[in-house]
C-alpha cells in the first residue's frame, strides 16, 4: 500500500521545494492528487515518478498533420 503524503510533506521530500510549486505541478498534471475527505494527498509512488523524470514535465506529444 502506498503512503499518502500531505502537500507540505511532498514538498519536503522533493528537496524542500515550495508547497506552491507542488500545487502548480498538481494543476499542470505533473503530479496526480488523491483526495481524502477535503484534503489533497499525494501518493509516494507519484513522487517517485517525478524524481525519476528529474522533475521535468513530460514533453508534449506532437501530432503529424
Amino acid at each position: 500500500m502506498d503512503t499518502l503524503l500531505s502537500v507540505e510533506e511532498a514538498a519536503r521530500r522533493l528537496g524542500g521545494i515550495s508547497k506552491w510549486t507542488v500545487h502548480a505541478w498538481l494543476s499542470q498534471g505533473r503530479l496526480r492528487r488523491t483526495k481524502v475527505g477535503g484534503r489533497t494527498m499525494i501518493r509516494e509512488s507519484e513522487l517517485a515518478k517525478v524524481i525519476e523524470d528529474d522533475g521535468k514535465s513530460p514533453s508534449p506529444r506532437r501530432t503529424r498533420g
